[in-house]
């Protein structure tokens, strides 16, 4: 699929045929993709709809939204996807960064704490943020998959935040790492009843082992919580839509006496945060 003629046709062509795809936000995909082939930025090819496509962006265009009618992530064709200030690497071996993942670097900058463990780090995201944030604190990040590991390093090398973040193969580090101030984690949620009402670009193209976590999608955060509290006072978990009180419950038994929830931008109760007493 070659796209010719002018921006205002390549995008006319291209969005109504992901609207006919049922994907959300077609005029939005179908600019960053042209944008990406073109190597023209939104603005442009807002402010000049009747340029020219060059043969060679036509051709990289129609297969980029080849790929997307197919449900591909945006972010995925990209390569790359935005988190706070940082643009991170990204691809199948790793889920796609979301905004409300934020708000475990935000409890992390309202912390101000030393050291902190990020569990389940996928692509580096929380990790990389919180050392970009705080130059002054020490990050460990873990994850069980070692080639989601591999693209988290990747985007360390490449921001310059490899001194400042250790990458360790697990789901918290072994005994005599020492403790941390503060644990963050984003670990996989989701309950198996709810896997086939996700759109495609979640069942068909993410890791399932980064989302899926048991019938009710609490199975992983049960086995992980001993774990994690034992690593530090104060903890962060980001949950599934209807999960704050559980974990919540899972915390407090713990021994987090303190438990508070975060609402993302959406409203939902999205991280619960536990602390111990004196702790941060």
């Amino acid at each position: 699929m070659a796209v010719a003629g002018s921006v205002r046709e390549a995008l006319g062509a291209s969005v109504d045929a992901l609207e006919a795809a049922e994907v959300d936000s077609p005029r939005l995909d179908a600019e960053l993709l042209l944008a990406e082939a073109t190597g023209w930025d939104r603005h442009r090819l807002v402010a000049d709809p009747d340029a020219d496509v060059p043969a060679g962006a036509g051709r990289k265009f129609g297969e980029m939204v080849r790929r997307r009618l197919r449900r591909e992530p945006v972010a995925y064709i990209l390569g790359r996807k935005g988190f706070r200030r940082l643009e991170l690497e990204v691809d199948a071996r790793v889920l796609v960064p979301r905004p409300e993942t934020e708000l475990l670097v935000e409890v992390a900058l309202e912390a101000q704490p030393a050291t902190v463990l990020d569990v389940g780090t996928g692509s580096g995201a929380v990790a990389l943020a919180i050392a970009d944030e705080l130059p002054a604190c020490r990050v460990t990040a873990t994850d069980t998959s070692g080639a989601a590991l591999e693209v988290a390093r990747a985007n360390a090398g490449r921001l310059g935040l490899e001194e400042r973040v250790e990458f360790v193969e697990a789901v918290v580090p072994p005994p005599g790492s020492g403790g941390f101030d503060l644990a963050v984690a984003n670990l996989p949620y989701v309950g198996e009843r709810e896997w086939s009402g996700l759109e495609p670009e979640v069942t068909q193209w993410e890791p399932r082992e980064a989302l899926l976590a048991g019938p009710d999608g609490l199975d992983i955060l049960r086995t992980a919580i001993p774990a994690i509290t034992d690593t530090a006072p104060a903890v962060a978990l980001e949950v599934g839509e209807g999960q704050a009180a559980a974990v919540g419950q899972l915390l407090f038994e713990a021994g987090h006496g303190a438990v508070e929830v975060r609402n993302d931008l959406a409203g939902i109760e999205r991280v619960v945060v536990g602390r111990r007493e004196a702790a941060l």
